[in-house]
């Protein structure tokens, strides 16, 4: 099936598998229909919903069969759907088995969503898989949520198909119709100058004590506004939320997960920031990023390449973009979770913390061989652990303008407003196709 709706009274294109025919597949004329609305949707500037359940693709056995022969594989509009990527809004939802093409349009798409227990994401099937590699699944067992909640391929997770369609909803209510219009801004509801004491004590003073981000994030963005993004990210938060009825994408971490950027988390921050930077969307970091994951299994999963990706796509990157440092700041990755060599605005809470290395585990590398010849090296390596941490106060890196301000927790969402509406000022001037292809 292939049509318009409205959703929230923005008009929308949508294409939507029916698996009681042919199991959803695109035989005799059904890819047609997904042809069309593909096209259609790329001539007419429309975001795309698609709904998917099934293959959706052409060649079952039955058709060629009947046909007398076989054909070479061409994916239906495939050329569109690429195009859609840099154009419109596209989101999938998997509302049941979804196999072969069905899965290839699934995953191209800005945010993909899984129904648990109902809907299955696999290349092919339990059928052509026992055949092929003598495996024998269920199609839960096979691409149900339990093999995809943390390989990157779906954002969201969902109980129902009513909940599925609430975070489709939510999620293109902060995106603008095509690139070439502006995120849609709402009437500010929520006190720019809200403060929040909450956050004075957000972050323990104890360097090692975890904190939850969702509380800072519900002080700092418009109440009710956080959409959170991708769910594979591990310690490394991804969302949507609004700024004075902004729109904006914000890139955090949850230090009950960590603090190092795995390369779940660097795949969230790129896939992020690409959607950002196809629709105009500001970004703001709340930035406690103690750099890379480490270890043998990280270097094994080639952890840095990934997290060069996500750096990549933060320089690229035109939109504006704004950080606040809340505590870590190490190594790569907190080098590069921000833009620092544009003039972006930036400001740091008291508890901040950096450094190429942290202490913990810096002076060991630092001072190995000191350590190793003094008469009592856990006292030396005490003595040397209180120097250097009287030197890495935030006081002394703001006196050298290392950072542009410290500042009161409190006054973190007022300044994040008043930047917002400057930020918003420059984006007519990046409306349009994104400066490269945006791809899956």
């Amino acid at each position: 099936m292939a049509g318009t709706a409205r959703i929230d009274g923005r008009k929308v294109v949508l294409g939507a598998d029916d698996f009681t025919g042919r199991g959803g597949s695109g035989d005799a004329a059904i890819h047609a229909k997904q042809v069309y609305s593909e096209e259609y949707a790329r001539d007419m500037r429309l975001p795309v919903v698609r709904l998917l359940d099934g293959a959706s693709g052409g060649g079952s056995v039955k058709m060629a069969t009947e046909a007398g022969f076989t054909y070479l594989p061409v994916n239906p509009a495939w050329d569109a759907v690429v195009d859609n990527m840099s154009l419109v809004p596209v989101v999938a939802a998997c509302l049941g088995p979804t196999v072969g093409l069905g899965a290839a349009r699934l995953v191209m798409s800005h945010l993909s969503v899984m129904v648990e227990g109902i809907g299955q994401l696999f290349t092919a099937g339990p059928p052509v898989v026992r055949g092929g590699t003598g495996e024998d699944l269920t199609k839960e067992e096979l691409g149900g949520a339990a093999i995809h909640r943390g390989n990157g391929a779906i954002e969201r997770f969902v109980p129902t198909e009513e909940a599925a369609f609430d975070v489709v909803r939510r999620f293109l209510s902060y995106l603008p119709g095509s690139v070439f219009e502006l995120p849609p801004v709402r009437p500010g509801t929520d006190p720019a100058d809200r403060r929040a004491d909450d956050l004075l004590t957000a972050v323990p003073r104890d360097p090692r004590a975890p904190y939850r981000i969702d509380p800072i994030l519900d002080a700092v963005f418009d109440a009710g506004s956080v959409f959170r993004y991708a769910e594979y990210g591990g310690a490394t938060v991804t969302a949507l939320a609004r700024l004075d009825g902004r729109p904006v994408g914000v890139i955090a971490a949850d230090p009950f997960k960590g603090a190092t950027m795995s390369v779940e988390g660097a795949q969230a921050i790129t896939r992020l920031v690409d959607l950002c930077e196809t629709f105009h969307l500001p970004v703001v970091s709340l930035t406690d990023q103690a750099g890379m994951t480490i270890g043998s299994s990280a270097e094994r999963r080639a952890t840095i390449r990934h997290g060069a990706r996500a750096i990549a796509a933060v320089y690229q990157a035109r939109v504006p973009q704004a950080e606040l440092i809340l505590r870590r700041v190490y190594g790569v990755g907190g080098a590069g979770i921000v833009n620092r060599h544009r003039p972006g605005r930036s400001w740091a809470w008291p508890s901040g913390d950096w450094g190429s290395l942290p202490v913990q585990g810096g002076v060991e590398a630092a001072f190995r061989a000191h350590l190793r010849s003094a008469e009592d090296p856990e006292r030396e390596l005490e003595r040397l652990r209180a120097q250097l941490a009287a030197i890495t106060s935030p006081f002394r890196t703001a006196e050298r303008f290392g950072v542009q301000d410290l500042i009161d927790p409190r006054d973190s969402r007022a300044l994040l407003c008043d930047w917002v509406r400057d930020a918003y000022r420059l984006l007519p001037e990046l409306a349009g196709r994104p400066s490269f292809g945006t791809r899956p």
